[in-house]
């Protein structure tokens, strides 16, 4: 069995802490057992490691959370990179066509389908390792995963049985009739009397009924080709596409805990504890979480049940019953992400100005972490300054290299090739300064430091 784990989203409904490239599964708000945070994609990657399905996993993301994924994961995780941001059904295609002409997966061999960010534990992975026999056995085109309802939530997504039946010993499946999708309290409640499941977006299927379905809708098997016209894709969801018209279709229970983080609300009730970063909450005020990335501290006195978030993104102090709201108010928003977590380590927008003569600046603090660099690069459209604040490095101009330390000042002209690497962590500021300060601006020439000094020795 291989596993596709979608990684995606846009980041609105933990906003400002997330934004278009720092999505809610990328946030480190999850306290480890030894104290430390970890982010959602991080504690399912750990989770599969411990049931040994990390090796036949892969991640499907984004070009623009590609950088933050291999950050978080470590540079050898397997990632499936989405020309762009897609809905389900184009994930799950392009990933299929990627395991199919990639890596040479038998099209007999079953795939399944797993968001990144649900909150669960173990037992929800071994619970996934059933789905394969689930498939093989059944017959069916497609296996779900659904969560036995705990209360009747209007949230959620309904799968419906027809009927249920015995397999592999103790483990059984029901039959799927069909699906409703967030339905009123009466007739959730009607569903669970019938025995529904919550629809927790889990997926398996054989790798041909797949690959059978996109030669039926002339969708190609191959991932470059499929790739190069990604875009004419329809936008939909894997749901609506394929498993509501799909014929025979089987579930599985899972009686475990199982949450959907995707609310400040239902967030801060898994975070161990109710202040992140700089900040005081005073004793009268009951269940109120404060998540600070600034450095400035934020103190509440006397006011329950909210949770504030702050980060350059800006600053939200919301009720948390009302806090899905957020996606809502930012959805029209076009804003450039104020802070990136990227390969190589991270950086951060001070400040930001566009003048009437179409000129800009933009001043960055940028972290670089020891023995990783910044790619080999020139910009068509605007000049830099760097200034080293900490650490030691080796910095590439034009195909001379230097070693720079604390207080140096670096010059980068327009059109120049340049390039960074930490020999220990370094901390500089960045002033940008031209008519287009965006990452379009930006030719790749050499990705690792060793292809750039080979290149610099010729």
């Amino acid at each position: 069995m291989k596993i596709i784990i979608l990684s995606g989203g846009s980041g609105k409904r933990l906003w400002p802490l997330s934004n278009d490239s720092r999505s809610k599964q990328f946030l480190k708000v999850l306290k480890k057992d030894d104290g430390e945070f970890e982010s959602m994609i991080q504690r399912v990657w750990n989770q599969l490691k411990a049931v040994n399905l990390h090796q036949s996993s892969y991640i499907a993301t984004g070009q623009a959370q590609a950088d933050i994924v291999l950050s978080q994961l470590g540079s050898d995780a397997p990632l499936i990179i989405e020309p762009q941001r897609n809905d389900t059904f184009p994930a799950i295609a392009l990933a299929s066509a990627y395991l199919y002409s990639c890596m040479n997966v038998n099209p007999e061999e079953v795939i399944c389908v797993l968001p990144v960010d649900p909150f669960v534990e173990k037992d929800y992975f071994e619970q996934i390792k059933v789905l394969e026999n689930v498939v093989l056995e059944s017959g069916a085109n497609i296996a779900l995963m659904g969560g036995n309802p705990t209360y009747p939530s209007e949230k959620y997504g309904y799968i419906v049985p027809e009927k249920e039946s015995q397999i592999s010993g103790n483990k059984y499946h029901i039959k799927v009739s069909n699906f409703a999708e967030k339905p009123k309290e009466d007739q959730a409640r009607q569903f669970i009397q019938q025995g529904a499941l919550w629809n927790l977006g889990v997926f398996a299927f054989r790798l041909k009924y797949m690959l059978t379905l996109m030669q039926h809708e002339g969708i190609p098997v191959e991932y470059e080709e499929l790739k190069n016209i990604y875009s004419q894709l329809p936008k939909i969801s894997f749901d609506y596409e394929v498993v509501e018209k799909a014929e025979h279709i089987v579930a599985i229970p899972y009686d475990g805990k199982w949450k959907d983080l995707g609310t400040w609300n239902t967030l801060t009730e898994e975070m161990d504890t109710t202040l992140i970063g700089k900040g005081i909450i005073s004793e009268d005020s009951a269940n109120t979480h404060v998540v600070n990335e600034l450095d400035i501290p934020v103190t509440v006195i006397a006011v329950s049940d909210i949770v504030v978030a702050s980060s350059p993104q800006g600053i939200l102090v919301a009720n948390k019953a009302a806090s899905h709201k957020i996606k809502d108010m930012m959805k029209d928003e076009k804003e450039r992400p104020m802070i990136e977590e990227l390969r190589w380590g991270w950086y951060q927008v001070l400040s930001y100005t566009k003048y009437s003569d179409n000129h800009e600046t933009l001043t960055k603090k940028v972290v670089v972490e020891s023995g990783k660099n910044i790619s080999y690069q020139y910009h068509s459209k605007r000049s830099e300054i760097w200034m080293i604040l900490s650490g030691v490095g080796e910095f590439v101009l034009q195909d001379q290299l230097y070693n720079v330390k604390q207080g140096d000042v670096l010059k980068i002209p327009v059109g120049a090739k340049h390039g960074i690497k930490a020999i220990s962590s370094l901390e500089f500021i960045s002033v940008q300064m031209g008519s287009e300060l965006t990452e379009k601006d930006s030719t790749l020439l050499f990705m690792t430091w060793e292809e750039v000094i080979k290149h610099c020795k010729k």
